[in-house]
């Protein structure tokens, strides 16, 4: 009999633009895949199981901002929270809630 495959290893991220104004939509890239998202929680696959390395940014015809780039590991996947900056030349923020 064979045993059930195990689940795979996800982290959770809540994407966070500011209050006030138009902000585009971020897209977040999992190990050059590139994913658009969308705004607020989303629960994401670490792909193989592995370690993978994430950036998040938005674009605005013209080029990018708010650039985020991190590692997640499968040991300490935790929450993390993605804050968009408040102008379109500034980098974003990472933190955990």
């Amino acid at each position: 009999m064979t045993s059930p495959p195990a689940a795979p290893l996800t982290f959770d991220l809540t994407l966070r633009k500011p209050l006030l104004g138009w902000f585009p939509k971020p897209t977040v890239v999992v190990n050059g895949l590139g994913q658009p998202a969308q705004w607020g929680y989303r629960n994401w696959k670490l792909p193989d199981g592995g370690p993978a390395h994430v950036t998040i940014f938005l674009f605005n015809r013209l080029w990018k901002f708010g650039v985020v780039e991190f590692t997640v590991d499968a040991v300490h996947p935790g929450p993390l929270l993605y804050r968009a900056p408040w102008l379109p030349f500034l980098p974003g923020r990472l933190t955990r809630p």
